[in-house]
């Protein structure tokens, strides 16, 4: 998993790259359209266009993450949902499914301040992690410590013989 995370990450990355700098000769082309176009409307986009343009490409890296668990933690409250939350977003190496949720409890928290602890320590980071890295190359990095950390988890669980459900990295 992680070998292709990190595949991943890199092919991502040179497609970036090469599409900035395509978008940087189609913007040179194209300046004197902007000069003809009408300026769109409505204030809460603008606003909501200044907030993101003013976050570092860590934060706006993060923002992504940060809304994953949001959205599995809001599946975690809904009562039809919990078989599936159960199964797919809980790591138990006794679980008819192993691999996904290897990958999925990563984004898994049940209690509120779990989360919001996890989500604020990973904002306040993601800038200068990020910045380190390029944000493909941490995406992977977050990925595969998912990963990894559930395979110990498994690997703990097993040599201990306690087969209760985990959630989280």
């Amino acid at each position: 998993f992680t070998g292709s995370a990190f595949g991943s990450a890199a092919i991502w990355q040179y497609e970036s790259l090469k599409s900035r700098v395509q978008t940087y000769f189609e913007e040179a082309r194209a300046d004197w359209m902007d000069k003809m176009r009408p300026q769109k409307r409505g204030d809460f986009r603008k606003q909501v266009n200044s907030w993101w343009n003013n976050l570092t490409e860590g934060q706006r890296t993060v923002t992504g993450i940060i809304a994953a668990n949001v959205f599995v933690f809001c599946l975690w409250r809904l009562p039809g949902m919990r078989r599936i939350m159960f199964t797919y977003f809980t790591s138990n190496p006794s679980s008819r499914a192993l691999c996904s949720p290897m990958l999925l409890s990563t984004f898994s928290h049940f209690s509120l301040f779990h989360m919001a602890a996890n989500m604020y320590v990973l904002w306040s980071f993601s800038s200068s992690i990020v910045s380190l890295l390029g944000s493909e190359q941490f995406i992977a990095v977050y990925l595969s410590a998912g990963v990894i950390s559930t395979f110990v988890s498994y690997v703990a669980k097993m040599a201990t013989g306690r087969f209760e459900p985990s959630l989280g990295a």
